[in-house]
């Protein structure tokens, strides 16, 4: 009996309606098991995939420009023009140079004299004068053979006489013949004696000067200049980025002109090799590895730079 007391009790106890505290702290653990659940499902739940105009922005951005350093020269041909070749194998001495590097020559033109001309001069003169002599001897010795022949035929003079008399004339002719050839190889000389310039363009370099006898190197060189490109040495880390046709923007290193020159790339050299042009960077790789890439300048371009051969230039690969 009792103990059906106690349960009745208890039961009565455990259905007794919370208090608003207990609501109130039911409600905040409801909440945080929904704030979990809700946590775990965002975890769980797939990312958005990355749209595909983004995609396409990727696949198309553009890779950062190549910046070479390199230098500016004439696209045509360039001639070392050497000195003559004197007596003994040697060379004759500047005595004159009539242009300086820069300067525009035309072909043709002369571009220095040796100092063996003078005497060169002198001793055409005396050929001449000696082809002169022989020239009114011939005449004179014919008409004396004529006569002797004439006499001999008469019995007037010694048939030995006459034989004498044209022997004379046929060294008179054949001594006229060598002068000729003699004066021929003197006036070859003395064209020689002057330096002139095979083609149209522009003195890149001057190797000897005034006194000087030319060595190996020669007196000069002469570029044609009608057209003008670059030598861009690329480090070899970058040249997979450079193709050929591409635009090219080069710049002045050291303000030789003003503005920029545009090109194109011509031809991309197959061998790496060591750097030859050497920036004014205290700092820079003097012995890096690097691939020469020729770049032919517009006709614009070339006109501004067509006297600026060695220029030092700053490239700039895929601008446009």
């Amino acid at each position: 009996m009792g103990g059906s007391v106690h349960r009745g009790a208890a039961f009565r106890r455990a259905s007794v309606p919370l208090s608003g505290l207990g609501r109130i702290w039911l409600g905040v653990g409801a909440l945080a098991v929904l704030a979990v659940a809700g946590g775990i499902l965002m975890l769980r739940r797939p990312q958005p995939l990355t749209p595909v105009a983004d995609a396409e922005q990727l696949a198309t951005r553009q890779p950062e420009s190549v910046a070479a350093l390199g230098s500016l020269r004439p696209a045509g041909e360039v001639r070392r023009l050497a000195a003559p070749v004197s007596g003994f194998g040697g060379s004759p001495r500047v005595s004159s140079l009539l242009v300086k590097e820069g300067d525009p020559v035309s072909k043709g033109q002369v571009l220095a004299v040796f100092d063996n001309r003078p005497k060169i001069e002198a001793d055409l003169a005396s050929f001449n004068e000696k082809i002169r002599s022989t020239e009114i001897e011939i005449p004179l010795k014919k008409k004396e053979v004529a006569r002797i022949a004439q006499a001999a035929r008469q019995g007037a003079a010694k048939v030995v006489l006459l034989e004498e008399k044209q022997n004379e004339l046929t060294m008179l002719e054949r001594k006229k013949v060598e002068l000729i050839a003699e004066r021929r190889k003197l006036e070859a000389d003395l064209n020689d004696s002057e330096l002139r310039s095979p083609i149209d363009g522009t003195v890149l370099k001057l190797r000897a000067r005034v006194g000087e006898r030319p060595g190996a190197e020669g007196v000069m060189e002469v570029g044609a200049s009608q057209s003008m490109e670059a030598l861009i040495e690329v480090y070899e880390s970058d040249i997979n980025r450079i193709k050929a046709g591409e635009p090219v923007i080069l710049i002045s290193e050291n303000g030789g002109f003003e503005g920029e020159l545009r090109g194109t790339v011509e031809r991309i050299s197959p061998q790496v090799r060591q750097r030859q042009v050497l920036s004014t960077d205290p700092t820079g790789d003097a012995d890096a590895r690097i691939v020469e890439v020729l770049v032919r300048l517009d006709p614009e371009s070339t006109q501004r730079v067509s006297r600026l051969s060695g220029l030092k230039v700053i490239a700039r690969f895929g601008s446009s």
